[in-house]
């Protein structure tokens, strides 16, 4: 009995630990500011790129709920339920080109957040989607177009 309790103290205790650390990484990604939820799927489905088939609804499959900071002429993106303390992507200003500007339709919509925007992209040559929500999206957009002088940036 005094071990059947022992143990479960134990897992209660390893689970609250473990919450916190999740909850303590959020707070220091989101604590230097510039910071808005945005999924993102790095490889886009051939049949869910711009320009897709008419009457085609795109798959929900393959996005993933993160957290984006901006950090210069980047943009840092991190997984929301990962421990890792660095960020899975990066995105460099200078490497996206913004390809199309949709809503999300058929399985997206309860792949996402309610009030979200998918951006198709570009970055590198290498497809991606962003989805955010509307105010995110302008700030993204303002961001993207305020690169300094000489820099080549594509936003359709």
């Amino acid at each position: 009995m005094f071990l059947a309790l022992l143990v479960s103290a134990l897992v209660v205790a390893t689970v609250l630990i473990g919450l916190f650390v999740f909850g303590l990484r959020r707070r220091l990604i989101q604590r230097s500011g510039g910071t808005f939820d945005c999924s993102l799927r790095w490889n886009v489905p051939d049949g869910d790129l711009p320009p897709r088939a008419a009457g085609v609804p795109p798959t929900g499959k393959g996005w993933v709920y993160g957290v984006a900071r901006y950090s210069g002429d980047r943009v840092a993106w991190f997984r929301v339920f990962s421990y890792a303390p660095r960020p899975r992507r990066v995105l460099e200003r200078s490497g996206i080109e913004v390809l199309a500007r949709r809503m999300p339709e058929g399985e997206e919509e309860l792949a996402l957040l309610s009030d979200s925007v998918v951006l198709g992209c570009l970055h590198h040559g290498r497809p991606l989607e962003l989805a955010m929500s509307e105010d995110a999206l302008t700030g993204f957009l303002a961001w993207l177009e305020a690169a300094p002088p000489g820099q080549r940036v594509n936003v359709a």
